[in-house]
């Protein structure tokens, strides 16, 4: 891609018409639409930008041309045409030293989505970028490209966030989030809900029944898209994303769907609303063409190094698990090593990454929680079966991996769950006095579940009867981490509301791990 030395206004940038073609456009179709063709369909940029998976030498840039996101046959407001896209980096918000520039095809067969993979940028910078189509703009958006392996940092800090139930809540905590310094957000999914739930609050689903097909996905993706809040957050910083069961099917497993309905049990049937599902995830993120769809296939699982402090490996926890067991209590099939959370090819590729890893701090960035939950006061036990609960051998043998690995500095990033916790993760969670491997920060929801409170009943009997947990809290919000070489400080944000806007922001809580000692070391708050 071609370099620019000095400043790139914005006529010359609206004039690229020669600007190299990144290849990456697939599916293509008809001739390309002439940039004085574009006026009459509106603003192209409605659902804004976002960057993401960044590396030392770059980032993914996103944006969709979707002038009405929410048109019911899900094309945006596009017609059938290819279109050309401009795209620019620059040191500075105000693009006066533009470092890169390039044009990508926007296309109908994958929702006029654009995923621009930017090489060539130095390690650890922030850059400014934007699209162009014609004579319209996009916003302005800012990321930055990560530290270079053997990098030693001072610090990082980045957020993670999940279940953002459009119809339950304001998204009121992405207000706050957008206006941190943050490095990275990681969202652990349930960026939509596939239900037809209405609510009471004015923010009813589009459409206004349950998603099935591309065009139900792409809607619902468009409503969600438009958010103000969401959008400032994707524009703030770069973001990794990985999808969990809203995001298709509440509770999917494989090839398995959850519903009682025929034919939806029919395993063909369910790979094809997946497939649908995957590619609307696709189009409306910032991710690699390594993550591009091929029918009901989706490349998940991944791995991301931030100088020597962190390596996150990005879990896919839906794919390749076995189905859930029906029972809840007195389950002991859940300890049959048959059943699996991840995978046989999954489980070895996180467990030698790790086994390798020179990082300080080895995160998971893991959908479903895998501390113990035991859910009923008093002597009788009640696990859910959809977390690692329901997979505990899997669960030992991941524990048990990291032991003979000698990973230290072992942290989950867990979400799913609508609620806070901060536990330590125990080799054997009957003996409390059993060695702790690491730790895990539950995170709560954007909004998912409406506005919460600081404790529940259930939150009591969670912290009563799980002497690993070491926190908890059921209020909406996200979570902001501040990495040292010395520890892992958790700041639990949090809003007072999320049924109504503009809630103020507070940290109900900073969680502590220091480096060397796995477990919770302090709780402030």
């Amino acid at each position: 891609m071609p370099t620019v030395s000095g400043a790139l206004g914005r006529r010359h940038f609206l004039g690229l018409a020669g600007a190299a073609t990144v290849a990456g456009a697939v599916g293509a179709v008809g001739a390309e639409v002439p940039a004085g063709a574009v006026r009459p369909l509106g603003d192209l940029f409605m659902l804004g930008v976002a960057s993401g998976d960044p590396r030392p030498d770059g980032v993914v840039l996103w944006t969709r041309l979707a002038p009405e996101p929410v048109a019911p046959d899900g094309r945006g407001g596009m017609p059938d045409k290819r279109y050309a896209v401009r795209w620019e980096v620059a040191e500075d918000p105000s693009f006066r030293r533009v470092v890169r520039r390039a044009v990508e095809h926007a296309v109908p067969a994958w929702g006029h989505s654009v995923h621009a993979e930017v090489q060539g940028l130095r390690p650890d910078r922030e850059y400014w970028y934007r699209f162009a189509v014609g004579n319209q703009l996009s916003p302005v958006g800012r990321t930055r490209t990560a530290p270079e392996s053997y990098r030693r940092l001072n610090e990082f800090t980045f957020a993670f966030a999940s279940c953002q139930a459009f119809h339950e809540g304001f998204f009121t905590a992405y207000q706050h989030l957008a206006q941190e310094d943050l490095d990275l957000v990681v969202h652990l999914g349930d960026y939509i809900y596939e239900g037809n739930s209405q609510g009471t609050i004015g923010r009813g689903h589009l459409p206004a029944a349950e998603t099935f097909s591309l065009a139900d996905y792409r809607v619902r993706y468009g409503q969600y898209k438009s958010d103000p809040h969401l959008q400032a957050a994707h524009a703030a910083a770069p973001w990794v994303v990985a999808p969990d069961d809203h995001d298709v099917e509440n509770n999917w497993a494989g090839d398995i769907s959850q519903l009682d309905d025929e034919p939806d049990q029919d395993p063909a049937v369910f790979r094809q609303r997946r497939a649908a599902a995957y590619q609307a995830y696709y189009e409306n993120l910032p991710l690699r063409r390594t993550s591009m769809p091929s029918g009901p296939e989706m490349q998940v699982y991944r791995r991301l190094t931030f100088g020597n402090l962190l390596q996150l490996n990005v879990l896919d926890t839906r794919r390749f698990r076995t189905d859930q067991l029906e029972c809840v209590r007195g389950c002991d099939d859940r300890f049959d090593p048959a059943r699996t959370m991840l995978g046989a090819e999954q489980e070895r590729w996180l467990l030698d990454g790790l086994g390798r890893s020179d990082a300080r701090w080895n995160v998971l960035g893991n959908q479903v929680f895998a501390f113990e939950a035991d859910h009923d006061a008093g002597a009788s036990e009640r696990f859910g079966m959809d977390t690692w609960d329901g997979y505990a051998a899997a669960r030992q043998r991941l524990f048990d991996g990291v032991v003979e690995r000698r990973v230290d500095n072992f942290v989950m990033i867990t979400g799913d769950a609508h609620r806070s916790v901060a536990a330590d993760l125990k080799l054997d969670f009957t003996d409390p006095s059993s060695r702790t491997v690491g730790t895990e920060f539950l995170g709560t929801s954007i909004s998912s579940g409406g506005n919460g409170t600081d404790m529940d009943a259930l939150g009591r009997t969670w912290l009563a009867e799980n002497p690993h947990m070491r926190f908890h809290n059921s209020q909406r919000g996200y979570q902001r981490c501040v990495l040292t070489p010395a520890e892992f400080r958790t700041d639990y944000r949090v809003v007072a509301q999320v049924t109504v806007p503009d809630a103020p922001i507070s940290t109900r809580a900073s969680v502590t791990v220091e480096a060397g000692r796995a477990g919770v070391a302090d709780v402030a708050g």
